[in-house]
């Protein structure tokens, strides 16, 4: 693969590369989302409060890089989050459900883990993987 079968999306709205990867690449049909943690791309700061504020911040973030690609939450097929602490699983859940699996959407493939640490501190990070049913993106 060369770098002429990958396009780099970025959006505003979420925070920026901190380092040498990007917000989310296409390639074909699928969008590779890195790893979004509650940072409001406003304020470059992890938002105040416990698993489920920051939940929804991280999904907040996801949204936006999506959204750049003209892709919307229910296009995620696989997401893997991490958690600081699998006591935190349920509240994050809670908040997860409502984004990626409400009533008649099929919920993405998912994989949880607890890490020893995230970047900033923070209690969850998210990254998806997403597909445009449209083939827009596709090699043919």
């Amino acid at each position: 693969m060369s770098d002429l079968d990958k396009v780099a999306v970025t959006s505003k709205e979420a925070p920026a590369a901190i380092g040498p990867y990007s917000q989310a690449i296409w390639v074909g049909d699928l969008l590779f989302a890195s790893g979004q943690v509650a940072i409001d791309p406003t304020t470059g700061e992890l938002v105040a409060g416990g698993i489920t504020e920051q939940t929804t911040r991280v999904l907040a973030n996801v949204k936006a890089v999506l959204g750049e690609a003209g892709l919307q939450m229910h296009h995620v097929v696989k997401t893997t989050v991490y958690l600081k602490s699998m006591s935190d699983f349920a509240a994050m859940n809670e908040v997860y459900g409502k984004h990626l699996a409400p009533k008649g959407v099929v919920a993405p493939a998912r994989s949880t883990v607890a890490v020893a640490g995230l970047p900033k501190d923070a209690l969850v990070e998210i990254e998806v993987i997403a597909r445009d049913p449209r083939g827009r993106y596709g090699t043919a």
